[in-house]
């Protein structure tokens, strides 16, 4: 008797345990759980919400001084290379926060399970499309097919078109997509894909929103900073989002300045590959002051440096 009652309320707590592990999209808790780093502002569905102001100064980052930031915070696996791109040559750069979508291969009894699961919570029409219709602006669409070539391009046109109008951004796709002369014609639109395919998705099926996905050989979690350009993809913790904009300023400002000072002859290129002398420092803390108004990285935000600088 006792068995019983002990398997009976084993049961009763596993019921909504697995009811809400069927749910493609997780509750607003569990994404603030999964990155509980950030404490800053959130959107409704819990992903963080980096200020707008951070995302613009991301844009001026190169990807060699985020992976060195990153990696010295032990986030070994946040890049990934190796894509097709779509108007690479209007822009070189897409910056916004990560909407993630994981699909997995083809399986009727749990396409059909989560799909009325899905109905049943809210979201309407194909599940190809629910995603999507979540994007908010300055959103990045990154969506994990599994590298998906012949019946996996769950992005065409239709679809890219309504991704730019929700997000004025668009997609990192670890898969292929189709209508890529239609993408084409989408001012602005942007993507980062594997490869074209004229097929449809017949081959996938979307499984999870909002949930921590692989991209490649990175991992990606629900607000992440998608910093990418022509070389790959950069995806940053939020948490770190504003020391990786402050490394990169930095070393870009001393590069400027050593790159001057070996010109003029004031320093060797060995003096400037080495740690600075104090001198050094104090001279480079001057230059920032005197050109202030004439560098890349805004005037207050150079300031902001120097107050920072001990010497």
């Amino acid at each position: 008797m006792k068995r019983t009652l002990t398997l009976a309320l084993v049961a009763a707590l596993l019921v909504p345990a697995l009811a809400a592990a069927q749910a493609i999209t997780p509750s607003r808790e569990e994404v603030i759980a999964l990155t509980a780093d950030w404490d800053g502002e959130r959107f409704e569905d819990g992903r963080p919400k980096v200020p707008d102001a951070i995302l613009e100064r991301m844009k001026n980052v190169n990807l060699e001084e985020a992976w060195s930031v990153l990696r010295g915070k032990k986030f070994e696996w946040q890049f990934e290379g190796r894509w097709k791109h779509v108007h690479l040559d209007q822009t070189e750069t897409m910056v916004g926060r990560a909407l993630t979508a994981t699909f997995v291969p083809r399986r009727p009894d749990l396409d059909e399970a989560l799909t009325t699961k899905g109905h049943a919570g809210g979201h309407v029409g194909g599940r190809n499309s629910w995603p999507i219709d979540m994007l908010q602006s300055g959103d990045v669409y990154v969506a994990n097919a599994f590298g998906t070539y012949e019946g996996g391009p769950i992005i065409g046109g239709n679809l890219a078109t309504a991704i730019f109008k929700n997000s004025q951004n668009g997609v990192v796709f670890d898969g292929s997509v189709r209508d890529i002369a239609q993408m084409e014609t989408i001012t602005g639109f942007k993507a980062w894909v594997r490869d074209w395919h004229p097929s449809y998705n017949y081959d996938n099926m979307l499984v999870a929103i909002n949930r921590p996905t692989r991209i490649g050989e990175a991992t990606v979690l629900p607000g992440d900073v998608v910093l990418a350009k022509r070389e790959g993809v950069m995806f940053i913790p939020p948490a770190l989002a504003e020391e990786v904009c402050k490394t990169a300023e930095l070393v870009q400002l001393r590069d400027m300045f050593g790159f001057l000072r070996i010109k003029e002859g004031t320093y060797t290129p060995g003096q400037i590959d080495q740690r600075w002398s104090d001198e050094m420092e104090k001279d480079f803390s001057q230059w920032l002051n005197d050109h202030s108004d004439d560098l890349p990285v805004p005037k207050e935000q150079i300031q902001e440096l120097l107050k920072e600088r001990t010497w």
